[in-house]
């Protein structure tokens, strides 16, 4: 069990891919105690498969009935259930909410979907980059004279869907705790991204934000906040929005020209945007660095993945660990009184079945009467 601020709490996630098992590693490296659920039959257990780490794994035949019977006990004393399928799935499964909760009024059942499980999309397939084209949030994001730019995919997995799930989940089991009832909790990616665009709804209501690409101060239109090619072919990042940052930024970059004087004033941007990269790029990334790293400016080299570990600030900060020689995110928040803790390696589909059954209680005879049964 582990011992962060969520020791204690047992969640069952059903396997899936991408955003499902990046939730359930938040969970698991803020201490709670995950069990994932495989498919018999199922691999896994690469090392290398970082969003899995920290739990442990039960295989069953998710088509046998004494298999399903066996998910209903350990939901009884279970405080989440965690699934990512299809709306509809886990209902033919026969673990729908209204089994679950019948079985365990206080649990959670955490839903995560693209488009959530009720609306004209639902039962559509659908991944990230489908997701967030309904939210502003892809047209939003590219150069000025081409397409739209996908952000890997963490605006709708990652930050609309893990995200989102984990904090809902947590304040039902809190909403739980507190009244004895449990509830789902349905997340979609395309409400989660909406609801991260919020900030830009209230910039466009009021005129401040145009709906385009590359013509606002925070996609890249304005010249004091963007990413700039250096003389070695990196880059380097800047977001010299307030005067005094900005008035900065010209003096460490010997910004002279009076045009620089007009900060705000869109129309100049292209042209202030041109003589600002001609500058950028008359030294190398180290060396702007030197000059400008650390100070007001608010400047940050852009790093590969494979760098990320070796800067001076993540590594003081031991935010890229290493497991097993792959590099990886350590754990994220840092609680002070109940640290996090990365708990374990992935593991293997159905390596822990029997300790798994073992812990909710499940008899030895009972185990080997499931083999029997072919259910694990």
């Amino acid at each position: 069990m582990g011992k962060g601020p969520l020791s204690g709490v047992r969640v069952l996630e059903f396997a899936g891919i991408g955003p499902g098992p990046f939730c359930a590693m938040l969970l698991s490296d803020m201490g709670a105690d995950v069990v994932r659920i495989d498919r018999k039959g199922a691999h896994g257990g690469s090392k290398f498969d970082v969003t899995s780490r920290g739990r442990k794994s039960i295989a069953l035949d998710l088509k046998n009935p004494d298999a399903i019977e066996t998910v209903l006990k350990l939901v009884e004393q279970a405080d989440i259930l965690q699934e990512g399928f299809r709306p509809g799935v886990m209902e033919r499964l026969g673990l729908g909410p209204d089994v679950v909760l019948k079985r365990n009024p206080k649990i959670v059942y955490g839903r995560m979907t693209g488009w959530g499980q009720e609306g004209p999309l639902a039962h559509a397939a659908g991944h990230d980059i489908n997701y967030i084209s309904l939210t502003g949030a892809l047209h939003a994001i590219g150069p000025k004279d081409g397409k739209p730019v996908p952000p890997l995919n963490l605006v709708g997995d990652f930050g609309g869907g893990a995200l989102y799930l984990a904090m809902g989940m947590l304040a039902a089991l809190h909403s739980a705790t507190a009244t004895g009832k449990g509830q789902v909790v349905d997340t979609a990616m395309t409400d989660g991204a909406t609801s991260l665009m919020a900030m830009f709804f209230g910039f466009r209501a009021s005129g401040m934000w145009e709906d385009d690409r590359y013509r606002n101060m925070l996609d890249g239109g304005a010249h004091f906040y963007d990413t700039y090619e250096c003389s070695d072919g990196k880059f380097v990042s800047l977001g010299s929005i307030e005067p005094q940052f900005y008035a900065l930024l010209r003096e460490k970059a010997g910004l002279n020209d009076p045009a620089f004087d007009a900060q705000m004033d869109k129309g100049q941007w292209p042209d202030l945007k041109e003589k600002l990269a001609t500058v950028m790029k008359s030294k190398t990334r180290d060396e702007w660095c030197e000059i400008m790293e650390g100070t007001d400016i608010c400047f940050a080299p852009v790093l590969s993945i494979d760098e990320t570990k070796d800067h001076p600030h993540n590594k003081a900060r031991e935010t890229v660990t290493v497991i097993d020689g792959v590099a990886q995110p350590n754990v994220a928040p840092r609680f002070f009184g109940t640290p996090s803790e990365i708990q374990g390696p992935p593991p293997q589909a159905g390596g822990d079945t029997d300790d798994v059954l073992a812990a909710f209680g499940f008899s030895a005879a009972e185990i080997e009467g499931l083999k029997a049964k072919a259910a694990i």
